[in-house]
């Protein structure tokens, strides 16, 4: 927490999906988070630093011997600061060198030294995550208590359709306002339901109201993120689904 506003750090890997990370930065950005951003040199070569650094209003950590002296060490004070530490994208590479404890760039220099709660979002070719090497380094990540999301699925950048594709930067958002959140409501079961139902008066008509189980969805994602265990009754709606939580489908009341 700096300056009552919470911080998160994020690094970003050389993946052609760092485009998508500027509206990570400036989605947070704008709800209220300070952001700072860490690029590799691989990163560089799909955004500029310039971008992020326009879009969080702090200067991007690009180089490990920068001449642009600040009194603080900087990875260890970018490393205290952190309230969240993420890694997205997290190529094959950086998945490796972070499962292992290498620390040869400004990036996982100032990963290794952070205490913070930490998320990996890998992104890669569907054969790379695949690879027994791959899946064995998540696994490791996952053992030292790393958060890491799942890949989506869907066409890749290098033309292969599978698993590999970056979530949606509202996807990696949501995952980062739930490890934010205290979690006030730890140990609690909390049933909800949203939407509308839809009453049968023949094979054909039914009876429904106009409910678009927004509020109730909101509802939901809010106590899933204070660390309650939520059970969603959803009537029929256009909602997208909620991660980690037990949602239950229903027509009729």
């Amino acid at each position: 927490m700096n300056n009552g506003k919470p911080c998160v750090v994020i690094g970003v890997g050389g993946g052609i999906a760092a485009y998508k990370i500027c509206t990570l930065v400036s989605h947070l950005s704008q709800a209220g988070v300070e952001v700072h951003v860490l690029m590799t040199k691989e990163a560089q070569q799909f955004v500029s630093p310039l971008t992020f650094q326009t879009l969080s209003h702090q200067r991007v950590i690009t180089d490990m011997f920068s001449t642009d002296f600040e009194p603080n060490v900087e990875h260890v004070a970018l490393a205290k600061m952190a309230d969240v530490f993420v890694i997205a994208p997290a190529t094959a590479n950086l998945v490796a060198k972070v499962a292992n404890g290498i620390a040869d760039d400004m990036l996982t220099t100032t990963f290794l030294a952070s205490r913070a709660v930490k998320l990996i979002v890998p992104a890669m070719n569907t054969g790379m995550l695949e690879n027994p090497i791959t899946r064995h380094n998540i696994q490791l990540l996952k053992d030292y208590g790393y958060h890491v999301m799942e890949s989506g699925s869907g066409l890749l950048a290098c033309g292969d359709s599978g698993s590999g594709r970056l979530p949606e930067p509202e996807e990696i958002q949501d995952y980062v306002e739930e490890l934010l959140t205290p979690k006030t409501l730890a140990g609690k079961k909390i049933l909800i339901t949203a939407g509308p139902t839809q009453e049968a008066i023949d094979p054909v008509r039914y009876i429904t109201n106009h409910s678009t189980g927004t509020m109730g969805y909101q509802l939901a994602r809010a106590a899933r993120n204070a660390g309650a265990d939520v059970i969603l009754v959803s009537g029929p709606v256009h909602q997208k689904t909620l991660r980690a939580i037990c949602t239950v489908p229903v027509i009729t009341a």
